[in-house]
């Protein structure tokens, strides 16, 4: 079987590190054709530096890592240090990359590769704010057709917003980016806080980590064990969720997921429930159904999945 062509487009944050990893694990299975890196988590300067310091840990330092926006289409940046530490990647100490940065924008990557490839044949990964994605689609409109799917994290439905009561953060930080991808016309699935907040980083499921005995089992519970000190309060005392990795864990086993077909749409209109995903989930309104949104997993089989794959690296 030929490797799925994939662009992770991303703003590390330890569960993008993870989601990168894991797919780096995966090279029979996906062929990453480089990193764009979006202002998100952290501002551009870090997520760009958090992604070499990755790529360097899974002995990839020839993965090609791209710099694009440093803020949303029409806004200011909002930033998430409060989770994430002032770094972006707290937790393990890793050393500062020596791999340099890729002399293209991102957006520019985004547009050349897919033209350059045969039509239908890359799939775009977005886990941060949509930025990158949404300029590319209005600098060259034509590259929509070509994409050959779009598998997302961000949005919230029944499991509410994350950063306001209504929306989720990567919605919620350029939500008009957000809309112009939706209404792009590329298939695209969203994995939302509905399903993330059930893959949660327990005590076992970190020490299976730290059990790999290897550099990236190291990280990978150092990063995770970071991020479950926040918000214990949300996902009780089992762990926080790792929600970034759900995208890598749906391109590999899509039979751990339950997902529906529905109508998606983002709120930019009101300053209340501003980045709002608006799931249509009966068909109320009769819009044509946009996504495939995944609401369900298996939550312990998609962390063994993880923990071996991990321990390829």
């Amino acid at each position: 079987m030929t490797a799925r062509q994939i662009i992770i487009d991303t703003d590390p944050g330890q569960d993008d590190a993870v989601a990168i990893l894991f797919a780096l694990a995966c090279p029979e299975a996906l062929d990453v054709l480089g990193l764009t890196c979006v202002a998100g988590n952290v501002p551009l300067a870090l997520t760009t530096r958090n992604a070499r310091k990755i790529c360097e840990l899974a002995g990839r330092p020839d993965l090609p890592v791209f710099a694009g926006c440093d803020r949303p289409l029409g806004r200011a940046l909002i930033t998430a240090e409060h989770v994430h530490g002032r770094s972006g990647l707290d937790g393990p100490d890793l050393p500062e990359p020596t791999m340099p940065l890729a002399d293209r924008h991102a957006v520019e990557f985004l547009i050349d590769t897919l033209r350059a490839r045969p039509s239908g044949t890359v799939t775009l990964v977005p886990i941060g704010p949509l930025t990158n994605i949404a300029t590319a689609f209005q600098r060259a409109p034509d590259i929509t057709a070509r994409v050959q799917e779009i598998v997302l994290m961000g949005g919230a439905h029944a499991a509410h917003g994350n950063v306001t009561p209504a929306a989720e953060f990567n919605i919620h930080v350029d939500p008009e980016a957000a809309a112009c991808v939706l209404a792009s016309g590329a298939p695209i699935t969203v994995l939302p806080l509905d399903v993330t907040h059930k893959a949660l980083v327990t005590p076992s499921r970190n020490a299976a980590f730290h059990a790999l005995g290897t550099p990236v089992g190291a990280a990978v519970g150092a990063l995770t064990g970071f991020y479950e000190r926040y918000h214990p309060e949300r996902h009780g005392t089992d762990g926080a969720p790792l929600h970034d990795p759900c995208t890598i864990g749906w391109l590999l086993r899509p039979d751990l997921f339950t997902a529906r077909r529905v109508n998606v749409e983002i709120e930019t209109g009101s300053d209340l429930t501003m980045g709002m995903t608006v799931v249509d989930w009966w068909g109320v309104t009769k819009r044509p159904a946009n996504a495939t949104f995944v609401h369900d997993l298996r939550a312990q089989d998609f962390f063994d999945l993880l923990t071996e794959r991990l321990s390829r690296l």
